[in-house]
């Protein structure tokens, strides 16, 4: 008799733009060199082209309108609940933001606790938040890239657990750099959750801590 297969880590993502990630994560799925399925996507933005890549490959694709829970006190936190609800349906059991224009609340993150990604293009702790290029290159670094984090309620503070580093050349500009670094967000988005699917990730207060650190995730091919 064979051995059981192991089971597809289901991945819940959040997107709200055209889901390049997204679609690097489909990819890596599908090329068997990413251990999970894409259980939903999710979006607060009706016409994301992240939906369609969603529904391109027979992923659940879900609009959830933002508009009945504007004016509310708790706003945020209601619509947190709206997704949490969606997430919980598909028995999503990791939350990846790709993209995601909105702040997620404590709603969110302690139903995922260390089981919520997102990826940032830039070093972190450097330059959390918008427009992170221009502020890269206006401070004259020599180094940009970008980082994978478990989400905390604090943005873009939560524990690191993946980065790369891209150079920053003369004449760039916010946008050549934006699309260089975007290279590489598309090769560590999906080893971070192979690591995750390997169970090799242990966060220790605000470090994540890596089973095997040089050794490859299994299956996972860096180019």
């Amino acid at each position: 008799m064979s051995a059981k297969a192991p089971r597809l880590v289901r991945l819940g993502v959040l997107a709200s733009g055209r889901g390049s990630n997204l679609q690097a994560i489909i990819e890596a799925i599908e090329k068997q060199a990413l251990s999970a399925e894409i259980a939903v996507v999710l979006s607060n933005k009706q016409e994301a082209v992240a939906l369609e890549r969603a529904r391109k490959h027979g992923a659940p694709a879900v609009w959830l309108d933002p508009k009945p829970f504007a004016g509310r006190p708790d706003s945020r936190e209601a619509y947190d609940r709206a997704v949490l609800e969606v997430l919980q349906k598909h028995e999503v059991d990791l939350v990846l933001l790709a993209g995601y224009m909105k702040i997620v609340t404590a709603v969110l993150v302690s139903a995922y606790h260390n089981r919520m990604m997102n990826i940032h293009p830039s070093l972190l702790p450097s330059f959390p938040g918008l427009d992170v290029q221009k502020k890269a290159i206006e401070h004259g670094c020599k180094i940009a890239g970008c980082t994978v984090h478990f989400v905390t309620e604090g943005v873009d503070e939560g524990p690191i657990i993946i980065q790369a580093a891209v150079p920053i050349a003369e004449g760039d500009t916010p946008e050549i750099l934006a699309a260089r670094i975007l290279e590489h967000e598309h090769r560590i988005y999906p080893r971070a959750i192979q690591l995750y699917a390997e169970g090799r990730l242990r966060v220790e207060g605000r470090r994540v801590l890596v089973a095997d650190p040089d050794a490859p995730a299994a299956g996972f091919h860096d180019p």
